[in-house]
């Protein structure tokens, strides 16, 4: 999935979620830039072009550990211990990039390394129908962006 649909999922979640969160700032801040994070371990990606990850390229694969629910809870549990203001919105945008993942055709695997079974669905990253699910996405925001106004 592309980036701007993770993005645009995210916000989503944050709408529906802020008027229950009490540092209103901290959380759309984290949700957004985790959303970037789980593709830290593609050289192709906004936040894995970075030098500085290729050394963790190296160990890694794409869709692999950092597309697994189990290491979002792993990270999410050691947040909410050492910095709990910032741990829902890092689960949210984690874990929505992880959801929108697991509807393309090349899929994650949601629990590795417990299990390497894959989770996957019919949308191909870029083409049509992720096109199209993006525009319905924006005209979901904006109905609740203006619910949540008046």
């Amino acid at each position: 999935m592309l980036i701007k649909t993770h993005f645009l999922i995210t916000i989503i979640g944050i709408l529906i979620l802020i008027s229950n969160v009490e540092h209103k700032v901290v959380f759309v801040i984290v949700a957004l830039m985790a959303t970037f994070i789980p593709d830290i371990d593609s050289r192709y990606s906004v936040v894995g072009r970075r030098k500085i990850n290729r050394i963790l390229q190296f160990f890694t694969k794409h869709r692999g550990i950092t597309h697994s629910f189990v290491f979002l809870i792993l990270i999410t549990v050691l947040l909410v211990y050492v910095l709990p203001i910032i741990a829902l919105g890092f689960f949210l945008g984690y874990g929505l990039h992880l959801f929108g993942d697991s509807f393309t055709l090349n899929g994650i695997q949601a629990f590795y390394p417990i299990s390497k079974k894959k989770a996957s669905g019919p949308i191909t990253t870029g083409r049509k129908f992720e096109k199209v699910l993006f525009v319905i996405l924006l005209f979901l925001a904006l109905f609740i962006l203006w619910v949540k106004i008046f």
